[in-house]
Formats: C-alpha cells, sequence, structure tokens
C-alpha cells in the first residue's frame, strides 16, 4: 500500500479504491487491434470475428494458465506462447524457455497450486485474468490480474501482472475475488454492444477525478459501490471529503494509465500509481463493474484491484509496464 506518512490510510485507501487510474490523455492503445471495439465495430463481420477471436483468446489463456502451474505441461507452452515472448513480470526472464523454467522450478516446490481463475476479460488482442492461486492446501493465497496480448496467430506474445498477499480480513466483508451486484455471475454479461458505454464511463470518471483532479467525480459511482480492495468500506459515504483533503496534500500524485480491456459491463485498467513524482510506486490492475441504477444511468457499481510495489530491479528490461 501507499505511504500514510502525511494522511490517514483511511483517505490513501480511498483514493486507490475511487480513482485507481489516471485520465487517458495520450493514451495509446497496446496495439492497434486493441482500438476497434473500444470505439464500436463497423459491420457485423469484423465483430463477429473480433468477438471470436476474443473468445478463444479467452479460452487460451486460461488453458494456458491452468496447465502450466497446476500441471506442469510445459509443452503448452510451446504450442501457445511464442519463443520471443515478452516478459514484464519483474521475477522472470523474457523468452518461453525461462518461462517454462520458472515454472518447473515453482512446480518442484509447489506440487498441489492451484491457479483458481475468478474471471476472464478480452477487448482486441488483450486478456486479462484474474485469479487466486493457492500455493499450498489452507493458505488464502495471492490476488493475480494477469494481462496477455496475442498476436495474429493466436499466440501469446506478451505479458504484464500483478501480485498481492490475500489478507485474513477485509473493512468491507467481501472477499477479493467474488462479485456482489446482480446478475451473480464473474464473467462479464450484458450485450457486447455495451462495451464502448462501459469503456467511456470509466475513462471519463478517470479523467474527471485524477486529470482535472475533481471529487466530484464521486457521481460516476453508484452509492452502493461493492468493494473487494481489502482496505476499503464499501459505498461512498465521505467520500468527496476524504478525495478533497488528499489533492490538498497530495497536488503532484499521478496515475499513468497503461493499457484498457473493456468488456460487456466491465472495465479493467493498468496503471502506474505515484503519490510524488520521485516516487518508485506501485503497478496497479484494476478492474470494474458498469450497470444501469434506478433512473437507467451507467454507474460504477463494483470494484476489485491488486496493487504491487514496484521493485527496485527486475530480471528483464521491460519494466512493469
Amino acid at each position: 500500500m501507499l505511504s500514510t506518512t502525511l494522511l490517514g490510510r483511511k483517505a490513501v485507501a480511498v483514493l486507490l479504491a475511487a480513482a485507481s487510474v489516471t485520465a487517458v490523455a495520450g493514451f495509446a492503445p497496446a496495439s492497434a487491434a486493441s482500438a476497434p471495439l473500444a470505439g464500436g465495430l463497423t459491420t457485423v463481420d469484423v465483430q463477429q470475428t473480433s468477438l471470436g477471436a476474443q473468445e478463444r483468446n479467452k479460452a487460451t489463456a486460461v488453458h494456458v494458465l491452468t496447465q502450466l502451474f497446476e500441471r506442469a505441461d510445459v509443452k503448452v507452452a510451446d504450442q501457445h506462447i511464442r519463443a520471443d515472448y515478452i516478459q514484464h513480470s519483474p521475477t522472470i526472464p523474457d523468452g518461453r524457455d525461462a518461462f517454462k523454467n520458472y515454472v518447473r522450478d515453482l512446480h518442484t516446490r509447489y506440487p498441489n497450486l492451484k491457479y483458481n481463475v475468478k474471471r476472464v476479460l478480452a477487448q482486441g488482442d488483450l486478456v486479462l485474468v484474474h485469479a487466486n492461486p493457492i500455493y499450498e492446501p489452507g493458505t488464502r493465497g495471492v490476488a493475480v490480474m494477469d494481462i496477455f496480448r496475442f498476436d495474429e496467430k493466436g499466440r501469446i506474445a506478451e505479458h504484464w501482472d500483478t501480485v498481492q498477499d490475500v489478507p485474513p480480513t477485509t473493512a468491507n466483508g467481501n472477499d477479493m475475488f467474488g462479485t456482489v451486484s446482480n446478475p451473480d455471475t464473474n464473467q462479464p454479461s450484458g450485450p457486447f454492444w455495451q462495451t464502448p458505454l462501459s469503456q467511456k464511463v470509466v475513462v471519463d470518471y478517470f479523467n474527471t477525478l485524477l486529470v482535472n483532479k475533481n471529487p466530484d467525480a464521486v457521481r460516476y459511482l453508484d452509492p452502493k459501490l461493492y468493494q473487494h480492495n481489502p482496505a476499503v468500506p464499501n459505498g461512498t459515504t465521505d467520500m468527496r471529503e476524504h478525495l478533497a483533503v488528499f489533492f490538498q496534500q497530495f497536488p503532484n500524485v499521478t496515475a499513468d494509465l497503461k493499457r484498457v480491456v473493456a468488456d460487456k459491463d466491465y472495465v479493467a485498467v493498468h496503471f502506474r500509481y505515484r503519490l510524488r513524482p520521485e516516487d518508485t510506486g506501485q503497478a496497479i490492475m484494476g478492474i470494474f463493474r458498469v450497470q444501469k441504477d434506478a433512473n437507467g444511468e451507467l454507474k460504477i457499481i463494483e470494484h476489485w484491484d491488486v496493487i504491487q510495489n514496484i521493485p527496485a530491479t527486475s530480471a528483464n528490461n521491460n519494466t512493469m509496464f
């Protein structure tokens, strides 16, 4: 979590939960394939092709994660991962062979590891997987969000992740993985054409909050706001006041958006967060669920995130972003 030297822990946690990224001013998609669905597809044929590829990529990502980490089946890496695989996880070097060695070593230490995939989102060539890997039976494990970039042949070309220990208790009574809002499903739901609408709500929220540093960004949130950040209570009570105090005391806070994965009623974001410009900061991935409220307006109703301090050194030269 962030330093709380000059500000109460509650105010910092509220900012993280309410404003998990900055504006997308100057944001460039990770690849050209990421853009069409976000802006709305132009023909039925393109829509069907893109959506079919996204579902294929989802299935591939889950298959690769479970086969590798639960069975150490490195043949699946040869089949679905490029040899020149680009790695952003700071503990693993570049390349498919290095990743296979990492998996073999991990499976030797934790032969009963279960990856426990919770939700999967896809947009363009990106797939985000939210999971609760349990290394040893009876432990809480970790919260992980993985993002994979697929090439035009459906192979995994690049990977980013964030990892956080799962705490024994939470301030909101929710775990870090379940779904509280309706419908009770962990997977994206609703029509595919909701995707750009959901993304617009989230992007507008971020622009208002962290580019303009305007606490009135709370208007994009449903007052119920179900939280899965373990440090933050449910709801938006007093959030405006806490944000106003936060921006007064930390006017130089930055959150640099790197990529977005929007899928129907879910929008995931990946960004670098710094309380002060000189801070190393955190790598954060967050997921927001967007639904219509009683007045028919789209609001952010639920939020999950995984926060990782950026280490001083890395096994590769790619940064976490």
